[in-house]
């Protein structure tokens, strides 16, 4: 298929395969005389492939990494098992954080709920916000 149907069968740009084709992602194109890159329809499991790997938080490079293991002829699963532990312990990292942010934030609203405007000194931008109340994020 041309490019183009491959972009209406995937649902993304011509412009976004040919930069997964550029980053290793997706096997190069044969070109037809004319020179019109011509796709198999192995290009649209590879490409499902790589959308389904962004959408649960693998950067282009690890699913490149992946690749390459099938392209090689070997089952990726083991790496992809130790990607999948790493995520998961880069998100549990991230909610531990948004949670501590959370509490901050509420500190600063409840202190906001107290607080009046006209105690505002003029020597600073806004008195909810200062580097006491930010300095552990």
């Amino acid at each position: 298929m041309l490019i183009g149907e491959l972009a209406e069968r995937s649902g993304l740009t011509t412009k976004a395969i040919r930069f997964y084709e550029e980053q290793g992602l997706l096997q190069p194109a044969t070109r037809t005389r004319a020179g019109y890159r011509v796709y198999g329809e192995d290009a649209l499991d590879r490409l499902a492939f790589v959308r389904a790997g962004q959408a649960v938080g693998f950067t282009l490079g690890e699913l490149r990494e992946v690749v390459v293991f099938r392209d090689r002829g070997q089952a990726p699963c083991t790496h992809v098992s130790a990607l999948l532990e790493q995520k998961a312990a880069e998100v549990d990292a991230r909610i531990a954080e948004l949670v501590e942010l959370r509490g901050a934030l509420e500190g600063l609203r409840d202190r906001a709920r107290r607080l009046r405007p006209e105690d505002c000194p003029a020597s600073t931008v806004c008195h909810l916000i200062t580097p006491a109340s930010t300095r552990n994020h």
